[in-house]
């Protein structure tokens, strides 16, 4: 029988675990420039220091010799240094060598603009190295491995058996790291669990307290993963959490609409579709009419990869707002997108007879004022725009519906801005950026989801191929052929001039980019294309940068065939439907994640005619940007790319959401963490069914765990 603490035992744990919101100076070893940069770490409370989980392990119960090191495999090898030597092969490039050997053989560790390293290794040091082995030159290699000076070669043995490599920064090691970290979890380690003990129970967790210690110094490999995976669950389960909670606070005291969803709007609409709906079309419009028709508030995302239909949805549930006598506003991150929507839904909003308007920045003054008493009057049913619905003087008589397309490219104050004009309206986001399960559910946890995976026109399909930036000619040939045929074509850059410094692109981490370092403009590739390599063509130009007005003019003039070859920036990437477009080519693709390359791709090939994409990239066969660029090679499955995308890079880094206020997660991995992701949703809206407040004495601990962690959250609506 478990003994039962004192409870001197007990007020001590609770004074440990109150501690855990103090600055992180309270702890040993932390002061002056030690403190600062922990701080520069994100390490500001001891909270943060106990969750600065390592990125990596030594498995010194695995040490081998230089000898028996396999070429092409990860190896931990403790030598004597021999050598040391700084080069500088070019300005602003230096490499440190370091020579070192044991008693089998000799290994070279090279470090890469990290002169300082020879500086802190001797001749007759000796060291842990551990990395990926090489043969290069007649010896054994490790580029940038990981390194820890050792007083003896048989010191390995008084470490612990596993030794973390914390991530560290200038000021403080990974040695001083360990020893920070280590007194910490001495003094303040010893903390209450959060988390209710029949859940731990349930999912078969490790108590907090454990996981810190085995996460940090583990006595095996398995045991650091298991640690792991409980703080992951903790971080996921209060994100979850966190999203619900916000989303009663949100809609506390809001008196929902309750929609007609089978009228004479809806059936005329319906009846003015060019087509049926499909299966999953349906059944998306079924889920998205029976929550309007509910007697509770509408928060769903509807998912559909690139042309399967999203728009034709999202008119059935402007036809239930119709025939209920309300209004609805869709609102689209461009200009261009915005217009098309317009221009696409106007006629069947039309022919349902339901009235309609369009409003952006670039909307006459004198039209806007007749807009703007339309919609205050109600005579105006569905508004289509960007963020110029959000202005003062525009004043919805009833708004029940809000639609945002791209909801990601919006920040949080202009999202609830929008629905603070319509209190109680129901919530339809919609995206094109395939988002893998796992992510929808972390990022939207307190959102119904439906999904379209499957096009109602599959259209002639796309060709995707990659090119070195040698080999432009053959796209530029693809290209004049297009044109010859009648057809037109893309070409897109990442950056709009050569001043812009490419600071705000979606781009991929440094290890999946290729080497080049320049980058095409769209505006120097516009007069590049113009003035030598297609000077019979008409060129067009179309940028972010770029007025309202200019966007449409450019537009219309693609549209209607007056322009042969457009070159854009990723403006272009969402929306924009150009059927008699066939051929496009992206350069440094590598700078782009694969799913804003799958959306540009999917701006050719919507017609009669197959689509022909190349995506020029200086990286080598076999790199990681290459290998990136494969994957768009050899399938068109937005959902596929998107669940190695996530692989590749953060899940943040994948929506592009870090730049708009949301929140990173910094230890679970969406991508090997889905089971963990599945309980926590489960767990979360099981909790916050039976608590929504969570003001139970069982919830009380992991309410104060998910304000602290995702404050944000609630910042948000109290802001708003």
């Amino acid at each position: 029988m478990p003994r039962t603490a004192t409870v001197a035992e007990a007020a001590d744990r609770v004074s440990r675990t109150c501690a855990l919101v103090d600055d992180a100076s309270r702890l040993r070893f932390v002061s002056g420039t030690r403190r600062e940069a922990l701080e520069r770490l994100g390490i500001a409370r001891v909270r943060d220091l106990l969750l600065h989980v390592p990125r990596r392990y030594l498995d010194f119960t695995n040490v081998t010799q230089v000898a028996r090191a396999d070429v092409g495999s990860d190896a931990t090898v403790v030598v004597t240094v021999d050598r040391v030597r700084l080069k500088r092969p070019r300005p602003r490039m230096q490499i440190v060598e370091v020579d070192a050997l044991d008693d089998t053989g000799v290994i070279q560790a090279t470090f890469f603009r990290q002169p300082w390293i020879a500086d802190q290794l001797k001749p007759g040091d000796v060291v842990a190295l551990s990395g990926k082995v090489t043969f290069n030159y007649g010896f054994k290699q490790m580029k940038a491995p990981f390194y820890e000076v050792l007083s003896s070669a048989g010191e390995q043995s008084g470490y612990a058996r596993v030794l973390p490599v914390h991530p560290v920064g200038e000021g403080v090691t990974a040695s001083w790291m360990r020893r920070i970290v280590a007194a910490a979890l001495e003094d303040m380690g010893d903390v209450c669990d959060p988390l209710p003990p029949a859940l731990v129970a349930k999912r078969q967790l490790m108590t907090l307290a454990r996981a810190l210690r085995a996460v940090h110094f583990p006595s095996s490999l398995p045991e650091a993963g298991v640690a792991r995976r409980r703080l992951a669950y903790d971080e996921l389960l209060c994100l979850q959490l966190a999203l619900l909670t916000r989303q009663r606070i949100d809609l506390a005291g809001v008196q929902p609409f309750v929609h007609v969803t089978s009228g004479p709007h809806m059936a005329a609409l319906l009846e003015a579709l060019p087509f049926s709906l499909t299966d999953e079309q349906r059944h998306a419009a079924d889920q998205i009419l029976a929550d309007m028709a509910a007697p509770h508030v509408m928060n769903r995302l509807l998912l559909g990869d690139v042309g399967t239909g999203k728009t034709a949805v999202a008119a059935v549930a402007m036809a239930a707002v119709a025939d209920t006598k309300t209004q609805a506003a869709v609102m689209a991150p461009t200009s261009v997108l915005a217009r098309q929507y317009a221009e696409k839904l106007g006629p069947l909003l039309d022919a349902a007879g339901i009235t309609w308007a369009h409003l952006d920045g670039a909307t006459p003054a004198s039209e806007r004022q007749a807009i703007t008493e339309g919609v205050s009057s109600g005579s105006v049913c569905v508004m289509f725009g960007t963020t110029a619905i959000l202005s003062e003087d525009l004043t919805f008589s009833q708004l029940s519906l809000v639609v945002i397309d791209e909801q990601h490219r919006f920040g949080v104050n202009q999202r609830v801005a929008l629905r603070a004009k319509g209190v109680g309206a129901d919530l339809l986001t919609m995206t094109a950026t395939p988002i893998p399960r796992t992510l929808a559910l972390s990022l939207y946890g307190d959102v119904d989801c439906s999904r379209i995976t499957k096009r109602p026109v599959a259209g002639a399909g796309v060709s995707t191929k990659a090119i070195a930036p040698d080999s432009l000619d053959v796209a530029y040939g693809a290209i004049r052929d297009a044109v010859g045929a009648g057809h037109q074509a893309y070409v897109v850059c990442p950056l709009v001039d050569e001043s812009d410094d490419g600071s705000e692109l979606d781009d991929v981490p440094e290890a999946s980019r290729s080497t080049s370092t320049r980058l095409r403009s769209a505006v120097h590739t516009a007069q590049e294309l113009s003035q030598t390599v297609f000077p019979d063509l008409s060129i067009g130009l179309l940028t972010g940068p770029m007025s309202a007005s200019e966007k449409d003019d450019v537009m219309g003039r693609f549209r209607e065939g007056q322009i042969d070859v457009l070159v854009s920036t990723t403006v272009i990437e969402v929306g924009v439907d150009v059927p008699n477009a066939t051929v496009m080519l992206v350069h440094d693709a590598d700078r782009f994640g694969l799913a804003t390359l799958h959306q540009l791709r999917g701006r050719v090939g919507r017609g009669d005619w197959p689509g022909l994409v190349y995506l020029s990239c200086a990286a080598k066969k076999g790199s990681p940007a290459r290998q990136r660029l494969d994957a768009l090679e050899r399938t068109s499955d937005g959902f596929e790319l998107a669940e190695l995308d996530l692989r590749l890079r953060h899940e943040g880094e994948v929506l592009g959401y870090r730049q708009h206020g949301g929140v990173s997660l910094s230890i679970s991995d969406l991508s090997e963490d889905a089971d963990l992701v599945e309980w926590a949703h489960e767990d979360a809206r099981a909790i916050a069914e039976g608590d929504p407040s969570l003001s139970d004495a069982s919830h009380r601990p992991l309410a104060l765990e998910v304000r602290d962690r995702f404050g944000i959250y609630f910042e948000e609506v109290e802001r708003g």
